[in-house]
This record gives structure tokens, C-alpha cells and sequence, in this order.
């Protein structure tokens, strides 16, 4: 963690102009260079700019200060920009970096952002004066703090709490992590009529429900990689919501009958495996998106598997050369030492165990799926 004295030293001239002369050198050789000044703290701030550039690609642009825990616990760019919610003034309960504070201030005319260390907030502060954000007030203080004593009236109140314990734990349950929303309920309705709560991405959707029954409920994916459960709880819902960022969204209402159930998996009928995007199956979304679309999709956690190419779908199209049982003898004697991308859905072993099990090693001779369907397991060959 990020100390007082470091937070300051973060701050001086003389550390900003030792970065921006080094910017581009490799921090390992910085570090080790006696002729500048502070080089671990800079050789650090190197290492992470250089990070940022696809994560957080304006603060690096601006040459922002980047506290490396902060740093890790950001949401990206991407993320941030995406958050639905605008209006005349927002309070952010969890500053940190003030990545989310700084996508706020682009929707909103007055952000309040809070942050409990003092360290911390002074960069946030000096950050945004390098982003030219003008209309963020960053307030050292916790959120129990601020909110005991507030008086003022907010469109929205946003929070994406810490889910680190001391000992560097992940934490899921909302009453673990600090902020504790749960407990704080009551002086965030007194503040604002309308809630977003971000969590992690382990979250579980229909505990996002229980707790907060009239929210909207989003899973929010960048790369297939789930990044984000969001609650809006602004009584708009109740609403499921899959989005995979540079995609597309895809919503229903959680008690929205499903589509009619598949033909019974017929092999020979498939010409396309389709891989669901993580959101999709993060939401419990995957059949409500791809049946429509003329996809069987056996399972949540599954495959989709289509006669036609899909089009419009929250996923990948791979072409299917054949699709066969598993059987681990028979394959490995015909596949054995034949290089192979695996992926694999919804079965029991893992990608290494399989290619040890079938005699392969990592190449480009084949692209194999497996998967389980009503409880038999399968092995598709893809095509080009």
C-alpha cells in the first residue's frame, strides 16, 4: 500500500520532470540508473503509464500520477464510459483513482467524489487538473463520514466498494466489503432517490435482485472477460441486462417465459458453433438471446450450436467441420502428437488435462471444442 510520505513524494516537480524525461525507457533500466532522482518511484510510475496506455489510455495521455494499488483496483476506460446513469450532480461514495469519478463528470454537471485517504485524494486531484476535468470535487473523507452530516439532495449516489480485505482477500458479499452499502442504505436514500452500485464480477445476479428487487442488473463484459456486475437501482426494473462491450446489449425481464425448448442435439444438423459471450452467460441470458436467433443452446454454461450462420449475436460463429463423441482412446490414437488449440465449455477436464489425455501438444493442426450435453460429453472439430 501506497504511504503518506510516498503519495507526497509522488506529487513534487522534481518526480513529475524525472517521468516525463524517462517516459519510453525500460523501468528496470531506470531503476537502476543513479543519475535519477527517486528512480524506484519513477521507474514505478513508468512501468504503470505504460500499462495504462490500453487501459486507461487518457490518463496516460496526460501523463497522470498512477499509485500502483490504485492503479489495479480502477475500472478501465471502457468500463467507466459505459455507466448509465446522467443528471445534475452525482456522489461518489469510492474514488480511488477517480477513473469512474472522471467518466461521471462528462454526464453530469457536479461530481462529489470521496476518498478516505488524504494521500490518495491529493493525486486524484492533481490528476484531474492534468485532464483539464474542472467540475469534480474530491473530498477527503469516508463515506460514513460524508454521509452522516450531509445535507445535500443528489440525482445519483455511485459506489463501487473495496473488495480487498486487509490481508488482500477478495471479498464478494456487499456487507464484507467498505464501504458497507447494506448498512449505509438508509443515508444514501436520505441523499439521492436513485442508487449504482458496482460489483464484482463474481457477483451473483439473483442475489442482485433479491437485495435490490426494482433494479436494473447488468453484467458488463470487455474482451469476453466479465468485468462488472452494475445495479441501477432506480425502480426501473426488475431488469436482466448482458453487455459485452464493443458489441452490443441484450436484455429481458428475469421472469420472461423462455424460449420453446431445442429439438433434441442432432450432430449432423450443425454446421456453426457459436461461443456465447461471458456476459451472456454471466447474466443467464444465453438461450433467451440465441434460440430467437435460431441457435439451440443446450445449457447456460454451454455451446450454441446452429444449421445457419447467426447473425446479430452477443458472441463468435466458428464453422463446425464434424462433431463426434469423446472417446479419449479412440481420438488419441487417431490424434496423437498433432498440435491443437483447445477451448472447452461446461466440461469436466481442463484444456491441459485433455491434450495430455489425447496425446496432443499446443499448435495449429487442429481447433477442437468440448463440451457435455444431457450428460455425454463431445468433441467438435472446427473448420477454417
Amino acid at each position: 500500500m501506497t504511504t503518506p510520505e510516498e503519495y507526497a513524494l509522488l506529487l513534487t516537480d522534481e518526480v513529475r520532470r524525472a517521468v516525463e524525461q524517462h517516459r519510453g525507457r525500460d523501468p528496470l533500466e531506470v531503476a537502476l540508473d543513479r543519475r535519477v532522482p527517486h528512480a524506484r518511484t519513477v521507474a514505478t510510475q513508468l512501468k504503470y503509464l505504460a500499462r495504462a496506455a490500453r487501459k486507461l489510455p487518457t490518463f496516460a495521455a496526460a501523463g497522470c500520477i498512477l499509485p500502483p494499488r490504485a492503479f489495479e483496483q480502477a475500472s478501465s476506460e471502457a468500463c467507466a464510459l459505459h455507466k448509465p446513469l446522467a443528471g445534475d450532480s452525482v456522489l461518489d461514495l469510492t474514488c480511488g483513482l477517480g477513473v469512474d469519478a472522471w467518466a461521471l463528470a462528462r454526464r453530469f454537471g457536479r461530481v462529489v467524489a470521496l476518498e478516505r485517504d488524504a494521500g490518495l485524494a491529493a493525486v486524484v486531484r492533481e490528476n484531474f487538473r492534468r485532464l483539464g476535468v474542472d467540475n469534480v470535487e474530491v473530498v477527503a473523507a469516508s463515506a460514513e463520514e460524508y454521509l452522516a452530516s450531509c445535507r445535500e439532495r443528489f440525482d445519483w449516489v455511485y459506489a463501487d466498494p473495496d473488495r480487498r480485505s486487509a490481508a488482500g482477500r477478495k471479498l464478494v458479499r456487499l456487507e464484507e466489503c467498505s464501504p458497507d452499502i447494506r448498512a449505509l442504505l438508509p443515508r444514501i436514500r436520505a441523499a439521492a432517490p436513485r442508487l449504482c452500485l458496482k460489483n464484482s464480477p463474481l457477483f451473483d445476479v439473483d442475489e442482485a435482485l433479491r437485495l435490490f428487487p426494482a433494479s436494473r442488473v447488468e453484467t458488463v463484459s470487455l474482451g469476453d472477460e466479465c468485468k462488472e456486475v452494475l445495479v441501477c437501482d432506480d425502480g426501473s426494473g426488475p431488469l436482466l441486462t448482458a453487455t459485452a462491450l464493443g458489441l452490443g446489449s441484450f436484455s429481458a425481464a428475469p421472469d420472461a417465459p423462455q424460449p420453446p425448448d431445442r429439438s433434441p442435439f442432432s450432430p449432423e444438423r450443425y454446421r456453426y458453433l457459436v461461443v456465447p459471450d461471458v456476459a451472456l452467460q454471466k447474466a443467464r441470458l444465453v438461450r433467451r438471446h440465441l434460440r430467437p436467433a435460431g441457435v439451440d443452446a443446450p445449457s447456460e454454461n454451454g455451446y450454441g450450436f446452429a444449421a445457419e450462420a447467426p447473425h446479430g449475436i452477443l458472441g463468435r460463429t466458428l464453422p463446425i467441420a464434424r462433431i463426434e463423441p469423446y472417446d479419449p482412446k479412440r481420438l488419441k490414437r487417431e490424434m496423437k502428437g498433432l498440435g491443437a488449440e483447445i477451448l472447452k465449455r461446461d466440461f469436466p477436464l481442463d484444456a491441459t488435462e485433455i491434450a495430455r489425455r489425447l496425446g496432443l501438444h499446443a499448435g495449429d493442426d487442429l481447433r477442437l471444442a468440448f463440451t457435455r450435453i444431457d450428460g455425454r460429453m463431445w468433441m467438435v472439430v472446427l473448420g477454417e
